[in-house]
């Protein structure tokens, strides 16, 4: 990998060209904002995801040094955390990891068919993993992947996501609890300058 510095400045010029939107939106949690800052157009974009993987990997395994903790696997509730759970898990295997990084998805409910699956893809009982999300506001959706670790017999180590909306939602799962790293801040993406207002309005007229 390329320095890390040069890495996260480059998905954040990224993040920002692709994901970032400003106008009138209404946010999953009711609220409404001036902003929305959707990740999936990078995550499951070729380049963005592999920025996404670099990023995400060397600060889960800094944080996981850093706590002392074990980390099986990493992933988060679907659909937001599934491509950094498998670009993570990817780049753990590039870089030769001596225990690579599974993925795992935790399904909104389980499946009713089959083995009724509450969390899907490479998660046993017993394993310790890193829950992880795209864009955290309240939270409600890194603790409902969180409850679903443990309800399933995992631990989880920490939490990690892409972006931290700032507006309680890591506050409320540190509260339980959970460390919590964050790739970006709010201002990190949004920024100041016009220029990126500007794009993102005229990409919003587009849509």
């Amino acid at each position: 990998m390329q320095d890390f510095d040069q890495t996260k400045s480059e998905l954040q010029a990224f993040l920002r060209e692709k994901s970032v939107f400003h106008g009138d939106f209404t946010l999953s949690s009711g609220a409404k904002s001036s902003f929305y800052i959707d990740c999936k157009l990078t995550t499951l974009h070729p380049k963005g995801a592999w920025l996404v993987g670099q990023v995400m990997h060397y600060i889960i395994r800094k944080q996981q040094e850093a706590l002392g903790v074990a980390v099986d696997g990493v992933g988060g509730l679907t659909m937001g955390a599934d491509p950094i759970a498998l670009a993570v898990a990817m780049v753990s295997h590039w870089a030769n990891d001596p225990s690579p990084l599974s993925s795992f998805s935790v399904r909104k409910t389980p499946k009713s068919h089959g083995q009724t699956k509450l969390i899907e893809g490479n998660f046993h009982k017993g394993d310790s993993v890193v829950v992880l999300d795209d864009v955290v506001t309240q939270g409600e959706s890194t603790l409902k992947a969180i409850d679903a670790v443990l309800q399933e017999g995992g631990t989880v180590a920490f939490v990690a996501m892409l972006v931290d909306r700032e507006e309680g939602g890591r506050t409320k799962i540190e509260v339980r609890g959970f460390p919590v790293i964050a790739a970006f801040t709010r201002e990190e993406i949004l920024g100041s300058g016009a220029r990126i207002r500007q794009a993102a309005k005229r990409r919003c007229v587009k849509a």
